[in-house]
């Protein structure tokens, strides 16, 4: 008894804390949001100019993360909602929505009059009725700056038939909040976690709740056993068996003044109705098997054909005091909950006659003519060994394996169906992490994200589609273009006039004197193939490298200077 008493005692208390907390941030962010509100209602005014509903035949939509794109439960379309981007100074968040017709290939723009604020990482649901709706919850509108944020409360319906904006007004719904997750169940909306952010504080949540789409209510759920703790960004999916899984996400906690720890949630939840007893519902640990994914944050879901959860890359963070790196990743995940297991997403590559043939000619001899070395460079990787000085005069030999080129510059496999033997590149998107995905007739559609090179957020406007059934590979639809990246830093107005290279900073003279010298452009205006190639030579990718030839006990300094140094080194000898 005194046991129990105690875990109850540590509920409530946490309870308690948490509601002191919401009270806290409110209090703080309350200013804030008076502020941005103001700012609001002027997009809203712009807004309340367009009074018919106007589709207009455009161009993909500009880059953009944290946005929301779904499938038309009737036609063969796919809707793109809101979202934001942030080009060095300035954040810009949309309101815009584009339609993708799948069978003609093309975009177009629908102005509807009286649309929802602008605003990103809300949340938006499909459901069938009334030749089909698109509910959307929450998100946030943030200053130009970035600094400030507002959270969204409200809840808005488009009517697909009619094209038709409609807010929906009903008490007792979630707060304010951004990176929560929603899905359809049965005739209701379940919502789950999401968090709140000021200037100084945050709370992220792990509550639920309901709204009901027949009488237009919303309840707040209290589930027994133990739940998630509080996060955002998390998988949520409505199994088979009527239940709801949960999992992963991020949250982080001040671990001290001005420091803040994140976590990458790699547990699993299902959220089940109990059987019998009327509004009841009830948290169960689950515990699945299978190739699981690493921890990460920032990775897309959707739903797969045969009721599986599909997850697709995010970004593994590296957390320090004072640092956050990130590992970026384009791999797919799919989890079956009949099996509670998960299984990696593995091509097979496009079957053809012409890689058939070329399995044929292998078999072949070489030529008598023919340099030896040249069969093998294509399949063997070649070990190059350079000796790097940093600017302190150390030296360090790098023994670094690459593999040999293909025909169109890509590297070869050893295996016999992969598609670099038919004589084509790889095709597939670049990791990344906070894409929109949407899946229709067992295709999945791929848009948009972000990505870090260095310093620089790159945000993407590419469309890419997957054949779930075949898992044979993917297919561009619209290609990244690099050389429309935008990036402004403070220094950028400077060095224009000073004449400086595109990145300016500490290592200017060193910059103006690389570029005369015939160095390759900045990733982010290299031209397609070379900027394809220069991903997996990030930042990190240096690092590594130095840390391994310094030594571990080598201080953080000069394994910097030594990394860029073989950066610098590696793209003059590839001028």
């Amino acid at each position: 008894m005194g046991k129990k008493g105690k875990k109850e005692k540590k509920g409530r208390g946490a309870e308690k804390t948490a509601a002191k907390m919401e009270k806290k941030v409110s209090k703080r962010s309350r200013k804030e949001e008076e502020d941005l509100e103001a700012l609001i209602a002027h997009f809203q005014t712009l807004d309340a100019k367009k009074t018919q509903i106007v589709e207009t035949p455009c161009s993909p939509p500009s880059p953009r993360l944290n946005a929301s794109l779904s499938a038309h439960p009737e036609k063969d379309e796919l809707i793109l909602f809101g979202g934001e981007y942030f080009n060095g100074q300035k954040t810009f968040l949309y309101n815009e929505l584009y339609t993708y017709n799948i069978r003609k290939d093309a975009w177009a723009k629908v102005e509807i009059p009286n649309p929802p604020p602008r605003r990103c990482a809300h949340q938006a649901v499909v459901v069938p009725q009334c030749g089909g709706q698109l509910w959307i919850f929450g998100g946030e509108f943030a200053s130009p700056n970035g600094e400030q944020f507002y959270h969204y409360k409200d809840l808005w319906v488009l009517h697909l038939a009619t094209k038709t904006w409609e807010q929906v007004r009903s008490p007792g719904g979630p707060s304010g909040r951004s990176g929560h997750r929603m899905v359809a169940w049965k005739r209701q909306l379940i919502l789950f976690g999401g968090f709140h952010e000021s200037t100084r504080d945050y709370i992220y949540y792990n509550d639920v709740y309901a709204f009901n789409l027949d009488t237009f209510t919303w309840s707040k759920l209290s589930p027994s056993g133990t739940g998630p703790t509080p996060r955002s960004g998390c998988q949520m999916s409505v199994t088979p068996q009527g239940g709801i899984v949960i999992y992963g996400g991020y949250s982080k906690q001040r671990v001290k003044k001005d420091v803040d720890k994140g976590t990458q949630h790699a547990d699993m939840f299902l959220l089940k109705f109990e059987e019998g007893r009327e509004g009841k519902w009830v948290w169960t640990r689950i515990n699945p098997s299978g190739a699981k994914p690493t921890p990460r944050s920032g990775f897309s879901v959707a739903m797969a054909p045969n009721h599986q959860t599909l997850l697709f890359g995010g970004v593994c963070d590296e957390e320090e005091e004072e640092s956050l790196e990130g590992d970026f990743l384009n791999d797919l995940h799919f989890y079956d909950s009949a099996k509670n297991r998960w299984f990696a997403g593995q091509l097979k590559g496009p079957k053809s006659e012409k890689r058939k043939r070329r399995r044929g000619m292998k078999v072949e001899p070489e030529g008598a003519n023919k340099p030896e070395s040249e069969g093998v460079s294509a399949q063997a990787p070649l070990e190059v060994v350079r000796e790097v000085v940093a600017e302190d005069g150390t030296v360090v030999t790098i023994k670094q394996l690459l593999t040999a080129p293909g025909p169109a510059g890509q590297p070869q496999s050893d295996e016999d169906d992969s598609p670099e033997e038919a004589g084509g590149t790889v095709v597939e998107p670049c990791p990344r992490s906070n894409a929109m995905l949407a899946v229709k007739h067992g295709r999945l559609y791929l848009y948009g994200g972000m990505f870090e090179a260095g310093d620089r957020q790159v945000t993407l406007s590419d469309l890419y589609c997957l054949d779930l059934h075949k898992m044979e590979e993917w297919t561009a639809l619209v290609e990244a273009d690099p050389e429309a990246q935008e990036w402004l830093e403070e220094s950028d107005s400077e060095a224009s006039s000073a004449g400086e290279g595109a990145e300016g900073g500490e290592e200017d003279e060193d910059d103006e004197e690389d570029e005369e010298d015939g160095e390759p452009p900045h990733p982010l205006v290299m031209p397609g193939e070379q900027f394809a190639d220069y991903l997996p030579r990030t930042e990190q990718h240096w690092v590594r490298l130095a840390q391994e030839g310094a030594g571990p006990d080598a201080k953080e300094k000069k394994v910097l200077k030594v990394a860029q140094a073989m950066a610098k080194a590696f793209f003059e000898d590839s001028a």
